[in-house]
């Protein structure tokens, strides 16, 4: 049993730090870039730069409730940057304001991250139902996270498009 406790912790622990890989990588992009720049589109016609910071926070906020952590920080991100595509004429906030909610979501998922125990990371969701659950246990709080990392660093590879 120790030896599948240490391989558990383990698999945790790399998908923590590949999270926070990604994030340290979005956040050093983010100085890198100017405003303007994220104000572009990555390619013409498609999302700008500012949306797609906007997405990935609010797709990281919505980690909060959907891991049964808390509430949201900030839901009224969710209508702007997950329920609609750009341009929408939705009023956005600013690259300031979206980098503090950056660095807020971060910091309150870094520290639920760090205290929560490794076999609550297999428990189910709160998108699944218990029933669902028990036929497929993969549906758990680990996989939404290796998934939701895998999010990011697929639109922070198209934010570098910005540089």
């Amino acid at each position: 049993m120790e030896n599948t406790t240490t391989q558990l912790n383990l698999l945790v622990k790399m998908a923590i730090s590949a999270w926070e890989s990604q994030n340290k990588q979005l956040n050093k992009l983010l100085e890198a870039l100017t405003d303007e720049q994220l104000k572009k589109e990555i390619a013409p016609g498609r999302n700008t730069g500012v949306y797609l910071l906007g997405h990935l926070i609010a797709v990281s906020d919505a980690l909060l409730p959907l891991l049964g952590f808390s509430d949201r920080l900030y839901p009224e991100l969710e209508e702007v940057f997950i329920k609609n595509p750009d341009k929408s004429g939705f009023a956005m906030p600013t690259v300031s304001e979206l980098k503090e909610k950056l660095q807020a979501v971060n910091a309150k998922l870094a520290t639920i991250f760090e205290t929560t125990d490794v076999d609550e990371w297999l428990e189910r969701h709160t998108a699944v139902s218990a029933e669902d659950f028990a036929n497929e246990p993969h549906r758990n709080k680990l996989n939404v996270l290796m998934n939701r990392t895998g999010h990011m660093a697929n639109h922070l590879g198209q934010m570098l498009l910005l540089k």
